[in-house]
């Protein structure tokens, strides 16, 4: 709505009402764009030129090359790892880095931990990050391993698939490995 609509018609018939009330529109939709973008970088996964304020306020040394979702991912890696370390915690920072489900197994006889990737097939990306996450989460007594899920034979064979068929898809070793449908 205009503010042009909101004044008396015997207004609206001034050329000088109408030129301010235009520029006043223009401000007043400067301005709420402007609202609009703040109130996006309260949300980490709306943020972009605050994500650099986010990262300040949680310690995160700041790499404004890296892409958005990369450094969200760490802000909330680093949000999610607040207070005592747990076992979901844990779980929870490493599937804000993998975005797929991950289990933690413990070891506690020998002072272990595993990261099992169970809804992500390969290597996750940004591995380094998410050992450094780790790193500063976990006590210091901890040792942790990773445990990467790759198609086995048998999801290979549950595609029904013949090897000409496998074939004819061109995939290399390495996309076969973490190959999915759907």
């Amino acid at each position: 709505m205009s503010l042009i609509d909101l004044v008396p018609s015997y207004h609206k018939s001034s050329k000088y009402t109408a030129d301010i009330l235009q520029a006043m529109d223009r401000q007043i939709e400067k301005l709420l764009n402007a609202k609009d973008d703040l109130l996006a970088q309260l949300n980490v996964k709306t943020a972009t030129w605050g994500l650099e304020l986010w990262e300040k306020a949680l310690g995160i040394q700041i790499d404004a090359t890296k892409p958005y979702p990369f450094r969200r991912s760490r802000i909330e890696s680093k949000l999610r790892a607040q207070g005592i370390t747990t076992k979901i915690m844990i779980k929870n920072v490493a599937e804000s880095f993998s975005n797929g489900v991950v289990d933690i197994i413990e070891h506690p006889e020998l002072y272990l931990f595993d990261v099992k990737f169970i809804g992500t097939l390969g290597i996750p990306p940004n591995m380094d990050d998410l050992s450094a996450a780790i790193e500063e989460i976990k006590p210091a007594h901890l040792a942790y391993r990773y445990i990467y899920t790759f198609i086995t034979w048998d999801m290979a064979e549950a595609y029904g698939y013949t090897w000409d068929q496998w074939e004819s898809k061109h995939l290399t070793w390495d996309e076969f490995e973490i190959y999915k449908e759907g």
